[in-house]
Order: C-alpha cells, then structure tokens, then sequence
C-alpha cells in the first residue's frame, strides 16, 4: 500500500491541549473514578501548575513526577511541559532503591509525587538533590484550587527543545533516560493518526500506565488530538475494566496481549456490553490469530496491532485501518518513517523481503539520544537510523513481522531458534493462555529452549501432550528442551513478560 499523508500536526503537544480546550471548553477531557473535568477545568489546571513550576525555576530544567494514574498525573505531564521543563515520568512501582538512580541521573529540580510515596520517597529524592518535593492527592486541594485558577499559559516551549526524559530498562543493565523533543512527541501523535484516524469525541479507556510510553501516546496525548475523554482506571483490574466499558460508552479500547488474553478469560467477558467499542489497540509483542480472531468475534471490533519503542517516540508501525489487517503483523510504517531489515552482525547490509535481520528505523519521531551515555548512543543510533534490537522481517506489501529480540535469539546445536516462533506454537494450543520461551545454557549444545506455559482455568493439559503439540509443529531442534507449567507468567511493571526472570529460573533449573 501506498504511504499514508501526514494529518494535521502541532509543534507541541501543549499547543495541542491549548487547541482542544480553545475548539471545545466544555467536552468533557478527564474521567477518573467520582471526578470528571472540562477541557476549559483541565486547560487551567495545566495553566495554574506551569507557573507554580516556573516559579520554583522548572524552565530549563527537569521535573519529575511519581503518579498512579489519575486525573493529577495528566495535569502533572501537561503542566511540566508547558512550563519549559522536561519532564521525567517514573513508574510508581519502582523500587526507592531504583528510584535513586533514576533521581540521580536525571537530576530534577522538582519531583512532583503522590501524598501515598510521600513519607517514603522525599527522602531519597532529597538525597539524590531534588530541591523540592510537591504532593498531590486528594488530601492537598491542588487540584480544586488549580480548577478554580484563571493563570495564563506560559510562553509556549519551542519544539525542538527537550520535552521528554523516559527511562527504559531494556533487558540487562541499568535504566537508560531516553531524550525525546517536543516536535518529535507532536508528530509522532499525527504519524499515528496517518494509519489510525480517531474521532472527534473519541472515549479512549486509559488501563495502562501514564507514566508509561504506550498510556502517553496512545491515551493522554491522543484524547488532546481528538479532543476526547480520557476515562483513567487506577489500575488495571480486568472486573472494572469490563464495567468501566458500557459504563462510560467507550470508543477507542488501547490494550496489550496480556490484557486481552486475561479479559477473555474473565467470567464476565462475555457477559459485558461492548457495543460503543469501534477499534481496539495492541502493542509491546504480536497477538496470535487465533487470539485477534476470538476478540473480533466476541467484541465486534478488530485489534490493531502495532511497533514501537520509547526511542522510537514511540510508534513506529501499526496495521492500517484503510488497509489489510494482517494477522501476526505490526503492520506498515507510519508516514515520514523508513523501516529495513539488515544483517545482525554489521547492521549495514539491507536484506531482501521475507529475510530476517534487525529492525532499523528512522523519521523525525526518534530519540536525540540516551542521557548521559555518549557510547550507547553510538551503537543505538548509526547515521540516522534507530538500530532497535529487535529481529523482523518485511513481506512482499511491506508488512513488518516481529520475530524476536537479537539479544535473545537462541542458537541451538548451530541453529538459530527464535523464541517468539515456540511461543506462537504454544498459544496455537486450546489449554493454553500465556507461553513464553527464554535460552537456557546447556553443557552439550550450548543452549536449549525452555519454555513456561500457564493454563486457562480448567484446562488440564500436561507437559507431555504441549511437548507433543511443539513436536507435531516445530522442527526437532526448536522443541523445548525443557518445559515447566506456572499459575501465571511473571510480569514486569508494565505488564510484559519478564524475560529475565524466566531465564534466571531457567538458569537456576
């Protein structure tokens, strides 16, 4: 298919917001629980935090916030930015001891945290030189009295200055700050509109984490595109979830594998009301097809998957709704983005289509760079292009298909094994709701696959008939070697398989 046009793009995403709130005062912008606000509450709520920001010297600098989701971490995000600072979005499920590390590289001058972390972390933002400290909750009033302010936006922050500092911890190593600019977070909101036009009024359920890439680009910065809701769930808990859906009439449903495999499992899937639910989005690793085809059926609406990375701004790809839906697929660039595949050893040869080799990107969303590490930069980001890591291959129609990570490629008796291969086989199995598939050492051929596997509550299928099922699907040689049955997969803090858990059990095994 042709490259989409790009739609209309703002320099920021603060003159975004200040766009919606001009267009239409009175839509309805934040759900959350008991509290809902206009878009005229949430424009002068960000207006009357900027400033309190600007005050304690935010222009220039950084501020960091430590927030569940809530309608004050989207005032926060909007707030930091149109003040002039970048902000640094921490995830609340950090550690105080993952945290100080974060602090310490970043070096906000502000931390704006939860009144919950409160006693817990103001000593170690202190420690690692934050100035100052504000709480908000519902026991500080900040956000009735910045309702009720009438402050002024600040002078807009130019878009190629510094908006964003995510950190990304990858698979090994320490956190890396990921720099990203006003302009690319701007654009990177249009490229996905290119592939996934919204609506005006869109009411987009917001699961994921704020503080997160996806929840940003795909939740808080997209309902100020379309001048949409944006209905915040705490957390993700699958029972409100699926109440939440008829309940506030959602439209736009931003999801993960993990999400729509756990909510299918969910005795009251079924049982819910998914009628004002027009599209549905997946991102962090492919869906099987038997999962998107069971979600259509049930739903009524198609999941859309799509590709990125916080370096990344973070879309790169998603499956085109004026186009083929292809299952297994991330779908195709979004506008203004090149995507190849090249050799994994010198990442400078361009393979043909229906090779594998690293993913390789690049358009105007991508990182500046990561935060104080000059030599990671280096090998990230090689004369424009972003060199991701992950390994894929492009189809005839310039479809991108994920295989797996480079890093965790297995090469068992000289072959190379893709982990994300076995665990498609594994979900093409009834019995089976969640599978992933890690390296593990092995003193005769160096590596073998293991795999872990969870059930579907009441299944009842055994080690022996899943090793049978790989046998009848994969070649001898990317059978597991080993394969253990767990009441659920371990998960990071965004909800993904944690991978570097499995291979220490594996290692351990």
């Amino acid at each position: 298919m042709s490259a989409p046009d790009l739609p209309r793009a703002h320099a920021t995403v603060v003159h975004m917001l200040a766009d919606a709130a001009a267009r239409d005062a009175n839509a309805e912008a934040l759900v959350c629980q008991n509290q809902r606000l206009s878009y005229a509450e949430y424009f002068a709520c960000v207006c009357g935090f900027a400033r309190e920001l600007q005050a304690l010297g935010a222009r220039g600098e950084r501020v960091a916030t430590l927030l569940d989701n809530s309608i004050e971490s989207c005032v926060a995000a909007f707030g930091a930015l149109a003040a002039g600072a970048q902000h640094v979005p921490l995830n609340p499920l950090y550690t105080p001891r993952e945290l100080d590390f974060i602090l310490r590289d970043a070096a906000p001058v502000i931390l704006v945290l939860h009144q919950a972390f409160a006693h817990t972390i103001e000593p170690v933002a202190r420690n690692a030189g934050v100035r100052h400290c504000i709480v908000v909750g519902p026991g500080t009033a900040r956000l009735e009295a910045w309702r009720a302010g009438t402050a002024a936006l600040p002078d807009l922050p130019e878009a190629g200055a510094l908006a964003l500092l995510q950190y990304t911890g990858g698979t090994t190593g320490k956190p890396k700050g990921v720099n990203l600019t006003h302009r690319s977070i701007a654009i990177n909101v249009s490229q996905r509109e290119g592939l996934l036009p919204s609506r005006a009024g869109e009411r987009i359920l917001c699961m994921m984490p704020i503080s997160h890439a996806y929840g940003m680009a795909m939740g808080l910065f997209l309902a100020a595109y379309c001048v949409g809701t944006l209905v915040i769930l705490p957390r993700y808990v699958p029972q409100d979830v699926l109440a939440s859906v008829p309940r506030e009439r959602i439209s736009v449903f931003p999801g993960s594998p993990t999400v729509f495999v756990g909510l299918m499992a969910h005795p009251d899937f079924l049982r819910t009301d998914w009628r004002t639910v027009r599209i549905c989005y997946s991102g962090a690793a492919p869906l099987s097809a038997q999962t998107l085809g069971r979600w259509r059926d049930a739903v009524g609406a198609p999941v859309f998957e799509g590709y990125g990375q916080t370096e990344a701004g973070p879309v790169l790809s998603f499956n085109p709704v004026d186009g083929p839906v292809k299952p297994g697929s991330v779908g195709v660039p979004v506008p203004l983005t090149e995507i190849q595949i090249v050799d994994p050893e010198t990442g400078r040869r361009v393979l043909a289509q229906g090779e594998r080799g690293e993913i390789r990107a690049r358009g105007p969303q991508i990182m500046q760079g990561y935060r104080n590490l000059p030599v990671e930069t280096a090998e990230t980001l090689r004369e424009g292009w972003l060199y991701t890591g992950d390994i894929g291959e492009l189809d005839p129609d310039g479809y991108l298909f994920i295989r797996d990570r480079k890093k965790d490629m297995v090469i068992v008796g000289g072959y190379n094994v893709y982990p994300r291969e076995i665990e498609e086989v594994l979900f093409l199995h009834p019995d089976v709701i969640d599978a992933a598939a890690v390296g593990a050492g092995d003193a005769y051929r160096g590596e073998v696959v293991a795999a872990y596997v969870a059930l579907r509550p009441g299944a009842h299928a055994g080690v022996d008939e899943l090793l049978a099922h790989c046998r009848d699907n994969l070649a001898k040689y990317k059978v597991p070697a080993r394969l253990e049955l767990l009441d659920a997969l371990p998960k990071t803090s965004v909800n993904k398989t944690d991978k570097r858990a499995l291979k220490a059990r594996a290692a351990n095994s």
